[in-house]
């Protein structure tokens, strides 16, 4: 299917040093996650009383910030990420680019921001996709990562919901996550910090939950761990989220696979991908289920042969298998610290529809180009 947009909403202003086709081939070797960027991105300005200006398309520069600027004191800046990836006729498609733009709004509301139009939105990422299509890489695994945002410009130190906003789209070529083979990893179960309250901003991606976050990274990464698992924040009992990934629980219960993933409360992130593998895994004939799950439940499921895999899932990664599990009240170790056979499926499944290797039956990819 392909993307409809309205092309009149963004002007085109292409930039005049633009990186040459040798340059651009350079900087695209071994590119990693979010460290070069494409020549071109798109800003929208908002005004109360005028709306969203039209947007353009112009050449990636830094941006000039008032210091006053209201983002920079009271934290109203939201963010998504999607990808455009490149299909086996040459053609670029996005995966469920309205999703994306649905959930953009979402946190817009929660943090007193005005909503984006959804058509300005698609015909952005069109926009640039299009003016950046050199920068698609081309191999599974490989993709153009999107970044949309938006920040709070007002100049002014009362605390109040800004009257100027800033609407960002830029663009990253992204390797494979795991270049040399999906590597499990190790967690760690914070019991010092939570990631999100009841009321608070859970479900939104919005700058602070992550800024949050950091402080328990870090600890997690002196305890030898990859990432950080997130307990809720009253009983500090249930399994909620991986680092900024949704997690998945994988069972063998009277001859069947049941994939089980934490249940939507209002503090989880309603992940795309989360929300896609749910109806892979149905597909392939696993019950699928949301509910709530205990670190108790977790470490006697491992201990009883009960639960087979875990593993979390995002846009970044796609799917992340969990190999070792390290708390203060013990250790485990899942599937002998090695990649499961449904992650291994679901993931596989999830990359050939991403690039077009396979039938997307869902209408989820979005033809750009």
């Amino acid at each position: 299917m392909s993307l409809t947009t309205n092309d009149a909403m963004i002007e085109i202003r292409p930039s005049a040093h633009a990186a040459s086709p040798e340059e651009r081939a350079k900087r695209m070797t071994n590119p990693g996650f979010g460290r070069i960027f494409t020549d071109h991105m798109v800003v929208v300005h908002y005004r109360d009383g005028q709306g969203w200006d039209r947007g353009v398309l112009r050449a990636y520069a830094p941006i000039e910030l008032d210091p006053a600027a209201s983002v920079l004191h009271y934290g109203q800046a939201i963010f998504e990420g999607f990808k455009a990836y490149k299909q086996p006729d040459g053609a670029i498609a996005c995966f469920r680019p309205e999703a994306n733009a649905r959930r953009f709004n979402t946190s817009a509301a929660r943090l007193a921001m005005p909503e984006l139009p959804e058509a300005t939105f698609l015909s952005a990422a069109k926009a640039l996709i299009t003016q950046d299509q050199a920068w698609v890489p081309g191999a599974v695994g490989e993709s153009l990562y999107m970044r949309p945002l938006m920040i709070a410009m007002e100049p002014a130190l009362g605390v109040r919901p800004s009257n100027e906003y800033l609407f960002i789209l830029l663009a990253s070529p992204s390797g494979a996550y795991f270049p040399a083979g999906v590597k499990p990893v190790t967690v760690w179960i914070s019991d010092d910090y939570v990631r999100a309250a009841p009321g608070g901003t859970g479900f939104a991606k919005c700058a602070g939950n992550y800024a949050a976050s950091l402080v328990a990274q870090r600890q997690a990464q002196g305890e030898g761990c990859d990432q950080v698992v997130w307990l809720d924040a009253i009983h500090r009992t249930y399994i909620e989220e991986m680092g900024g990934m949704n997690i998945f629980f994988v069972y063998q219960e009277k001859g069947e696979t049941v994939v089980v993933t934490p249940e939507l409360t209002g503090t989880l992130l309603p992940g795309i991908t989360r929300d896609s593998l749910l109806q892979l895994a149905r597909e392939q004939g696993f019950r699928a289920e949301e509910r709530k799950i205990t670190v108790d439940e977790w470490r006697s499921a491992i201990q009883e042969g009960r639960m087979t895999e875990a593993f979390a899932c995002g846009t970044a990664a796609v799917i992340t298998p969990v190999g070792h599990v390290k708390s203060r009240k013990g250790d485990w170790t899942i599937h002998n610290g090695e990649t499961g056979p449904v992650a291994a499926s679901l993931r596989e499944t999830l990359l050939n529809l991403q690039h077009g290797l396979s039938k997307d039956s869902h209408g989820w990819m979005k033809k750009i180009v």
